[in-house]
């Protein structure tokens, strides 16, 4: 909660523009807000297809229905204002994974010091204040990180908590499917070639990991089976996102060299800063695996441990710049 509420006090305090309190407050409320609360207003509005361009009062399914969904609730439940409705689901959810950051690093007997680090390196992010802003960013991280957190335990009571999260995770961020497989890749780390061979004990090895892994990915089943009853075309989502924002997914990106940008950013200019951090992140996975290579860190705890960790930053970085090449990397700062 004191990590929350500092990352409110400086998006509040210091970087709002002047004004009154709750001017500041409400600051908060940017681009991709307006769309969220055009949902959580009006629902779901689509022409078949979507329109050639922005315009959320003809096509706004661009934007998964957790996130719109939830603050839905606290808005006619509670009668807030649809920004305040969105701006609390957010920062909720902001709290909830910090709240999962700490209890990783409690089951990891993380020190103090180097927790308090971990979480600085964090807030010091140019776009951590996405966490406390109305976006949903803190909802899907809230989502992975409880989904990982819950899948890592045992018992019953454990896996439906991952499989609640993992539905979370995956209704308010379409990389939440991929996300989806990381019990599986750590169950198979653990059980190692013996247990792949075995084919007879597969249900008892990997059941409950496939069992958490399809009922995550019911979120945004749910959505896309929505979009087919509704307008007879499971696929629209991504429609929307081609015909207005031009994203047309480059799954070859992460390996052309051109995509890859060394440049000292523009302090007012995004782009370059998220080309810039496409870079970074692709140097930042290389640092982690040649660490992985060294036998200190192999035998300080098991690899299978971080096996899903692992997947997910890989899954998240693909897909982001996947997403984003066609579009010069824009945004994926904050991815």
């Amino acid at each position: 909660m004191f990590v929350t509420l500092a990352q409110m006090f400086v998006a509040v305090g210091l970087i709002a523009p002047q004004g009154p309190l709750s001017f500041r407050y409400d600051s908060l409320v940017q681009h991709d807000s307006y769309w969220f609360a055009n949902i959580v207003e009006r629902g779901y509005e689509t022409t078949v297809p979507p329109i050639s361009h922005k315009m959320m009062e003809v096509s706004n399914v661009a934007f998964f229905p957790a996130y719109p969904a939830i603050a839905g609730v606290l808005h006619y439940g509670l009668r807030l204002s649809v920004y305040n409705a969105l701006l609390i689901t957010a920062q909720i959810a902001a709290w909830g994974f910090w709240s999962y950051f700490f209890l990783f690093c409690e089951r990891w007997n993380v020190s103090p010091r180097l927790q308090f680090f971990g979480a600085l390196s964090i807030v010091a992010h140019p776009t951590a204040f996405f966490l406390v802003a109305g976006y949903s960013e803190s909802l899907f991280m809230m989502g992975l990180f409880g989904f990982l957190y819950w899948s890592g335990g045992e018992g019953g009571k454990a896996k439906f908590l991952a499989a609640i999260h993992g539905f979370l995770m995956s209704a308010t961020r379409i990389v939440g499917i991929p996300c989806s497989g990381a019990p599986v890749v750590k169950a198979v780390f653990e059980n190692g070639w013996t247990g792949l061979r075995d084919l007879r004990s597969w249900p008892a090895r990997y059941g409950p990991s496939i069992l958490v892994m399809g009922a995550a990915t019911l979120g945004a089943g749910s959505f896309f089976l929505y979009c087919l009853l509704r307008w007879g075309r499971w696929d629209l989502y991504m429609l929307t996102q081609q015909a207005g924002w031009s994203i047309m997914p480059d799954y070859l990106a992460v390996f052309k060299p051109e995509s890859y940008r060394w440049l000292v950013p523009a302090l007012k200019n995004p782009t370059e800063a998220s080309q810039m951090a496409m870079t970074l992140g692709a140097a930042l996975l290389g640092a982690v695996t040649l660490c992985e290579l060294l036998p200190a860190i192999r035998r300080k705890a098991r690899f299978a441990t971080r096996a899903g960790f692992y997947f997910c930053a890989v899954v998240i970085y693909y897909i982001s710049v996947s997403g984003v090449a066609s579009v010069e990397m824009e945004s994926m700062l904050r991815y």
